[in-house]
């Protein structure tokens, strides 16, 4: 694969500019958090969702992004999107830990079944992910957007997922347009995202 269109700072102006930025809101923290944020509020009273929720987001969003931002900091790795697979399987470590935390306490706390299933997504993908990556740049974007359009479809049916399906046709176009990932690279990606949450489902989960 030719190196990322983004990858040197001074290439970061117009269309360029604007699909890094793109992709740094649309990206798979991002995604988990919105998609656990919705499924809260689906299942429970705003006060209760709203503290699952955040927990949530914590423990799979916020503290994965900030390890992987500490590591930027300090050098550990070149740059935000890690194209190096090497790079990639620290966090993706850090991540599976925090999403087994995660679904540890949701499960003894006896918290709602969505994020329930969410946590246990989580920490399956991520796990496949991790594996994948020693020797394929799967696309971790593709991934987590093709599980939120599943998620949606499966959970609040499929005309609400129509917009999610549009933000995927999007982020398919911006990772390639980017160089971040070839077709083949993206296509991995959605297989896995949807295929685990179709999985799942064979479990009880987003049904």
């Amino acid at each position: 694969m030719t190196a990322p269109r983004d990858w040197h700072a001074e290439d970061h102006t117009g269309w360029t500019r604007a699909a890094r930025l793109f992709s740094n809101i649309v990206s798979p923290p991002v995604i988990f958090a919105v998609v656990g944020l919705v499924l809260a509020l689906y299942s429970l009273p705003a006060p209760q969702a709203l503290t699952w929720a955040a927990t949530y987001g914590l423990f799979v969003s916020l503290l994965p992004i900030l390890f992987v931002l500490w590591l930027l900091e300090t050098g550990r790795v070149q740059e935000l999107h890690m194209s190096d697979t090497g790079e990639r399987q620290l966090p993706y470590f850090v991540a599976i830990v925090c999403a087994l935390f995660f679904l540890t306490l949701i499960v003894f706390a006896d918290g709602p079944d969505l994020l329930r299933c969410l946590g246990i997504f989580n920490l399956i993908a991520l796990s496949a992910l991790s594996v994948i990556n020693t020797r394929w740049l799967i696309s971790f974007h593709a991934t987590a957007i093709s599980a939120a359009w599943a998620i949606t479809a499966l959970v609040f049916g499929w005309l609400y997922s129509l917009p999610v399906l549009a933000l995927l046709g999007l982020v398919i176009a911006v990772r390639l347009y980017l160089r971040r990932h070839t077709v083949s690279q993206v296509l991995g990606g959605l297989a896995l995202g949807a295929g685990t949450v179709l999985l799942l489902t064979f479990f009880g989960c987003f049904v």
